[in-house]
């Protein structure tokens, strides 16, 4: 795997571990993080061993406390737009094709918590807290949060959160769906990583299949969705995985699939 300045990335088995290295700056994403992640992803896509994403950030205070605002200086709406029209960090993490999960602790804040919005599972500590604060910088999201937020939460409470750039805590974010699981900080990795093993065990094309077809799902009707649910189901019936799950479910034993 690469050298990184701004991120580092574990291999642990199945599992790679990608973490934004900035904890001075509470990991906030700057241009370096974007495009080492990029790479990054580009290399984990391509290694057959990595089956699960955790994507989480450095230190105890922060998953990603926002944009690097100092970065915003001399900016001009031509170069913005041009930056955000590139192959950004967050559209790149929502369309890898394997499982990613967010391990959020501390602060996910702006552009952190859009990243957190396009990885597929979000799990975080009791201490950490949410919020799109762009509003209170006369902004307004840019990474994807008017448009993730609103189809995981509702337009309702994406309104509020947008709207007023409050911040909210686990719990909260818990009962709007923002997070899927929320544990004391210091089983936050454990219990992360013991969720990730559970989905590395899987199928890997059935996994990716599964994956397109739940994204599909919040991006067209039901009758686009139905079609593609059935095309990919039938593609899984030509994997050994397929015919591997089916002999052990027969034969009573825990399968053991290869990604074929």
């Amino acid at each position: 795997m690469s050298n990184y300045e701004s991120i580092t990335v574990e291999n642990r088995g199945s599992i790679a571990v990608l973490t934004i290295n900035r904890p001075d700056k509470l990991n906030a994403l700057n241009r370096s993080v974007h495009a080492e992640g990029v790479a990054a992803l580009d290399d984990l896509r391509a290694d057959d061993s990595v089956r699960v994403l955790i994507i989480t950030g450095a230190g105890p205070k922060s998953f990603i406390a926002g944009a690097d605002i100092g970065e915003f200086e001399g900016q001009t709406p031509v170069t913005q737009r041009d930056l955000f029209h590139e192959r950004t960090f967050f559209n790149t993490i929502d369309t890898f094709p394997k499982p990613v999960i967010a391990m959020i602790n501390g602060f996910c804040l702006g552009g952190g918590n859009e990243l957190a919005l396009a990885c597929d599972i979000r799990i975080c500590s009791e201490n950490a807290r949410f919020s799109q604060p762009e509003i209170n910088l006369g902004i307004m999201p840019g990474g994807g949060g008017t448009q993730r937020l609103t189809r995981l939460i509702g337009e309702g409470r994406a309104m509020e959160l947008i709207l007023s750039g409050d911040m909210i805590d686990a719990e909260t974010a818990h009962r709007f769906g923002l997070v899927n699981h929320v544990f004391p900080a210091d089983e936050l990795e454990a219990k992360t990583m013991e969720f990730a093993t559970k989905i590395a065990e899987k199928a890997p094309i059935a996994l990716q299949l599964c994956k397109e077809a739940v994204k599909f799902a919040s991006r067209s009707n039901l009758d686009e969705g139905l079609r593609r649910e059935v095309d990919l189901f039938a593609i899984c019936f030509s994997t050994e995985d397929k015919q591997e799950g089916v002999t052990a479910f027969l034969e009573k034993r825990k399968p053991a699939f290869k990604g074929k």
